[in-house]
């Protein structure tokens, strides 16, 4: 039974087994590479996407579960051409070092700033709590995420 949804803003109707987790249909099913696979068990956070607004571990979250939802990737959260405010800091700050982790951090934060504009230190700490960056880059994600909400502020 095809599975019908809103990928980035378009329409997508998959073919595949609703317990496929999402992540692999996104990757392998939609060619959206820029969602990571980091541990399989929503541990480390390097799959986040969001459903609904509301950011997931797309390696713990079923297709079939993602029906007539809206699931926005790293790919539908800016252009190149006109970054989203949480990549526009992180690259300006930087803060990528190895960046297999970075789409997961990026989707987190912007996950945070739609709900909590002005975070305090302990709020963004709290919310990427769930994100694992193994090269350490923490104090730039944090100030990363400080200059996104700025700048999200200033629009």
């Amino acid at each position: 039974m095809p599975i019908t949804f809103t990928v980035n803003g378009n329409p997508a109707t998959l073919d595949l087994p609703p317990e496929m987790p999402l992540l692999w249909a996104l990757r392998d099913g939609l060619n959206l590479t820029g969602t990571k696979y980091g541990c399989g068990v929503a541990a480390c956070g390097a799959c986040t996407v969001h459903v609904d607004g509301q950011a997931v571990r797309s390696c713990q979250t079923a297709l079939g579960d993602v029906a007539g939802a809206s699931v926005t990737t790293i790919e539908g959260l800016g252009t190149p051409a006109a970054l989203n405010a949480v990549q526009m800091a992180w690259l300006e700050g930087q803060v990528a070092q190895c960046g297999y982790c970075q789409s997961g951090q990026i989707m987190q934060a912007a996950a945070l700033l739609s709900t909590t504009p002005n975070p305090t230190d302990a709020e963004i700490d709290e919310a990427m709590s769930g994100n694992l960056c193994r090269c350490g880059a923490y104090p730039r994600i944090r100030a990363a995420v400080h200059d996104a909400a700025r700048r999200l502020q200033e629009v």
